[in-house]
């Protein structure tokens, strides 16, 4: 049986871009320069934490969006397979009323990460319930709710592809020694 590539993660930028994230990894420069950049973690630890943490961004730009039933970090969830969130929309028929439910869920990976990545992934995954495409209109509304959004996904981008290729979270050590200190 064959390995699989690894994902790259940066397929989609330009070929002297995406080269030049890889000779920072190779480096050892692009934790540091992620770090420098993005020096904490966010605080967003509970699946209760992130189910009010995206109801108040949803609340601030998609009022009208309907209901999330569940917002949760899940562990099932694999970045290799491209998904770092997933949104959920189930409709049944309860009566003589469609009943519409609707769920986020987002990377276990992502509990340690920086605030802007973990808002990054739940604009994109907000915007998923207004705009079913990654079309035009979609990455306008997350530009909407997140005005530095592109930005925001070629550095997390980036971050994953420094992650697979060195297999050391970065902001898990910080975690670890906040926690120490603290």
């Amino acid at each position: 049986m064959r390995k699989k590539p690894a994902p790259d993660y940066l397929s989609g930028y330009p070929a002297d871009l995406a080269a030049e994230v890889r000779r920072l990894i190779e480096q050892g420069l692009l934790a540091e320069m992620l770090l420098r950049k993005y020096p904490l973690p966010h605080a967003v630890r509970t699946d209760t934490a992130l189910h009010d943490y995206v109801v108040t961004i949803k609340g601030a730009f998609l009022r009208n969006a309907g209901q999330l039933s569940k917002v949760y970090f899940d562990s099932r969830l694999h970045v290799v397979r491209n998904a770092l969130g997933t949104h959920t929309s189930i409709s049944r028929v309860q009566g003589q009323k469609l009943k519409a439910k609707r769920e986020i869920r987002i990377s276990s990976l992502f509990r340690e990460v920086p605030l802007a990545f973990l808002r990054m992934i739940v604009v994109h995954e907000l915007a998923h319930l207004k705009e079913r495409e990654h079309d035009k209109a979609f990455y306008q509304l997350c530009r909407h709710m997140e005005p530095d959004y592109h930005q925001l996904e070629f550095d997390l981008l980036a971050y994953l592809s420094n992650l697979e290729a060195t297999g050391r979270p970065l902001w898990a050590a910080v975690t670890a020694v906040t926690a120490d200190t603290g």
